[in-house]
């Protein structure tokens, strides 16, 4: 098969395991904040009443789950395309 086969055949999956990523991601952070504040949701940017570092520091809490989830689901979804065609997505 050729490489655009496998590259070819990993956008699809891709795609769908983008949404996937996110949505997990978001369930892992609200968790992991549920231990930072076990009476309060995570807070908004634009949130008046919450201070720099407190919303700073949800943001990057948030961040890095996020990259790594993701990280996570295209190095499985690239395992899997190889799996499937033979060839590593590019």
């Amino acid at each position: 098969m050729s490489r655009s086969i496998g590259k070819a055949a990993y956008k699809p999956v891709g795609v769908l395991m983008g949404f996937a990523a996110g949505a997990v991601a978001g369930i892992i952070f609200r968790q992991v904040w549920k231990l930072a504040d076990p009476e309060g949701e995570a807070p908004s940017p634009t949130d008046e009443d919450r201070g720099w570092v407190e919303v700073l520091a949800a943001a990057a809490i948030q961040g890095a789950i996020f990259s790594a989830v993701r990280a996570a689901v295209d190095r499985g979804g690239a395992v899997g395309v190889r799996r499937m065609t033979g060839k590593w997505p590019d």
